[in-house]
């Protein structure tokens, strides 16, 4: 583990599976299937050595019991869980009055500077012009935006047919909510503010809502990712596809790609679910910050918006790297 977990001010507690709230009422076989989509991605000799023992087909809750140990890593920051969905928009793969608003492949200068161009200087620019970075156009620039913010979604074509995309990259710029920003100036409350709430709101005031959504300077860039099966969640961080409500998206300077992570989360829906880290986002950043995958379409989208609360995740580590983290005293 490298980067900010190093940090004086994060804090590691190996704890015991019986600390772990509603541990042995979880299906434990969905999260294997889950947690083997990925792990043989993992290329560290202990994360090897565990997938291949996965593979074998192994009782699921004692195969987690055997090979790993529970580790709280906690930093300054409080616990948030938020959630996160596949959107499908209405848009061609051409240009019209109804359809305007470019799906951007990467341009290559992207990724030669970092940051980049702004989100409003891409937009109030011919940049992108006559480039032939389009991968298609939708008809609403605030799905668009809602796109940018999920990083993958699907796109609905006149003919009934439908195309995916999936994140490429970004211009370098740090997301700013704005959401947090409506709060901020007295629009909301923060316990009003959800996506359809923001989107109702940029409609409603669609000049000063172009204006809000150059408040988050950050812009996405997308690929095609067609080849994912309809059936199959769209691609996460790890080139896999993610599965509702077993993936979680984390930081990876605390959490390892491809760990088992145990949810603790309370509020309107209460979870205690095992689920992967399979998935990072922009928005993601401290060791208890997590983001729930809770599938495609609308009612994910509604049911991802009104998840914010607090809780505890706590990540499953082979038993040699948990142990390693503690100072000699602790052991």
């Amino acid at each position: 583990m490298t980067g900010p977990a190093q940090a004086n001010d994060v804090s590691f507690q190996v704890l015991s599976f019986d600390q772990l709230d509603g541990w042995d009422n979880d299906n434990h076989g969905k999260a294997l299937s889950v947690f083997l989509n990925t792990c043989r991605d993992m290329k560290d000799p202990d994360w090897r050595a565990v997938c291949s023992y996965a593979s074998t087909d192994p009782e699921p809750k004692q195969f987690f019991e055997l090979f790993f140990r529970p580790v709280l890593i906690e930093d300054e920051n409080d616990a948030l869980f938020t959630g996160y969905f596949e959107p499908e928009l209405e848009g061609d793969l051409y240009p019209s009055a109804r359809y305007r608003y470019p799906v951007y492949k990467l341009p290559p200068e992207a990724l030669e500077s970092n940051p980049w161009l702004t989100r409003r200087e891409i937009l109030e620019s011919d940049v992108m012009s006559g480039r032939g970075l389009e991968i298609a156009y939708v008809d609403d620039p605030v799905e668009l935006f809602f796109l940018q913010i999920q990083g993958s979604g699907r796109i609905r074509l006149p003919n009934g047919a439908s195309i995916r995309v999936g994140y490429r990259g970004a211009n370098g710029h740090p997301y700013r909510s704005i959401g947090v920003e409506l709060v901020r100036r007295g629009v909301y409350d923060a316990h009003q503010v959800s996506a359809e709430v923001i989107k109702n709101w940029v409609r409603r005031n669609p000049a000063e809502g172009r204006e809000l959504l150059f408040h988050n300077p950050s812009y996405v860039f997308f690929r095609e990712v067609s080849k994912v099966p309809a059936d199959k969640g769209p691609l996460g961080a790890m080139n896999r596809s993610v599965t509702p409500m077993r993936t979680v998206a984390v930081d990876p300077s605390f959490v390892k790609l491809g760990s088992p992570v145990w949810v603790e989360k309370d509020g309107e829906n209460p979870l205690r679910k095992l689920m992967i880290a399979q998935d990072t986002g922009s928005a993601i950043k401290g060791a208890q910050r997590a983001d729930v995958f809770f599938g495609t379409g609308d009612a994910a989208g509604r049911a991802a918006g009104k998840l914010r609360d607090p809780g505890r995740m706590v990540v499953l580590m082979p038993i040699q790297r948990a142990y390693a983290l503690l100072p000699e005293s602790a052991i």
